[in-house]
């Protein structure tokens, strides 16, 4: 992926990550378009950020994604990165049943919303020039934090697809890269972990990620280093031992 240049439409962009991607590729000579449900939230971020753009979409609702794609397709035919970004991460007891539609929500948003997107979108992007799609997963994708069980699901299943699309898409020649990046713990309000001082610090790990892109442009996966021993642990021998950690005993 190029650093400059691109029309980048991420979702789920009005906070953490996804408001600090949007903020930091905006910097660097990118044309932004922050996507959220709370159009509040958009006025204020284009009110405050000249030239970065705004679009409602609610990634849960397919007719949302149907029509923030016409949208764009109408407004920004230039589109050549799509950063899948929006999600959800809540606590889940298994053993209540009123959990489950807890369990749910994180599939509609952070596995379909994904999907969706991709099916939605790849359509405008697949003959561009420098075309990118980047999913948000998190190095949870590969040992589970038991308090958030469909949460590691979801994103060890976006792990997968973004394999999958990533062969096809090159089989296809379609000329379109696939890249993963799988955070830690960030300080947002993700989980309510925006005070928490064994999470990253939100600009230490934007920085960290885009000098790992700047450096690999064709990277498939990036990882930051405080990521790594989670990302790493099934193939080092250390997964239990990060299980184990990871769940408090």
């Amino acid at each position: 992926m190029k650093m400059t240049g691109n029309t980048i439409l991420i979702t789920g962009g009005t906070s953490g990550i996804g408001l600090g991607l949007a903020l930091r590729l905006h910097e660097a000579g990118n044309k932004v378009i922050v996507a959220g449900r709370r159009k509040e939230l958009l006025d204020e971020i284009t009110a405050e950020h000249a030239g970065i753009d705004a679009l409602v979409l609610d990634v849960a609702d397919p007719d949302s994604i149907a029509r923030a794609r016409d949208t764009v397709t109408a407004s920004h035919p230039e589109l050549n990165v799509l950063v899948n970004n929006a999600g959800i991460m809540l606590r889940e007891d298994l053993l209540d049943p009123a959990s489950l539609p807890v369990a749910e929500d994180h599939v509609t948003v952070n596995l379909l919303g994904t999907i969706r997107m991709t099916y939605a979108f790849l359509p405008l992007l697949v003959g561009k020039e420098d075309a990118v799609v980047v999913n948000v997963t998190s190095a949870l994708a590969f040992v589970p934090l038991p308090i958030t069980p469909t949460y590691n699901a979801t994103k060890a299943a976006l792990h997968s697809f973004s394999e999958s699309l990533r062969v096809q898409l090159v089989g296809a020649d379609a000329g379109v890269q696939v890249i993963e990046v799988a955070p830690p713990g960030v300080r947002t309000t993700l989980l309510g972990q925006q005070d928490d001082e064994n999470s990253m610090p939100l600009d230490d790990f934007l920085t960290e990620t885009l000098d790992l892109l700047r450096e690999k442009p064709d990277a498939k996966e990036l990882v930051v280093e405080r990521a790594r021993f989670v990302r790493d642990a099934e193939a080092n021998g250390s997964y239990d031992n990060v299980l184990a950690m990871l769940s408090g005993v």
